[in-house]
């Protein structure tokens, strides 16, 4: 049995933006949306800010499911939910 996750991106409004099976792609497309104000991009993962890389973002979704991490910046942040596919 294979392991299929799913990454889905939702904006600040709760919007659904898309749904990725790559981790680089959801990582990307997330720092783009919101890399729009004048501050860093930073990840929030457990109440603590992180700087946005995609090891980071790796190490703490490694071994969860049904998991949020949030992308932040001084305009815009976006949720990144991971999630297992089940058949």
């Amino acid at each position: 049995m294979t392991k299929i996750y799913a990454y889905c991106l939702f904006d600040k409004f709760d919007h659904f933006l898309g749904v990725y099976s790559s981790l680089k792609a959801v990582h990307r497309d997330a720092t783009a949306i919101c890399n729009q104000g004048t501050s860093s991009v930073y990840m929030i993962i457990d109440n603590k800010a992180h700087a946005c890389s995609l090891t980071a973002l790796r190490n703490a979704f490694k071994g969860k499911q049904d998991y949020q991490i949030k992308y932040q910046s001084n305009v815009q942040f976006i949720k990144i939910f991971k999630t297992k596919l089940r058949e």
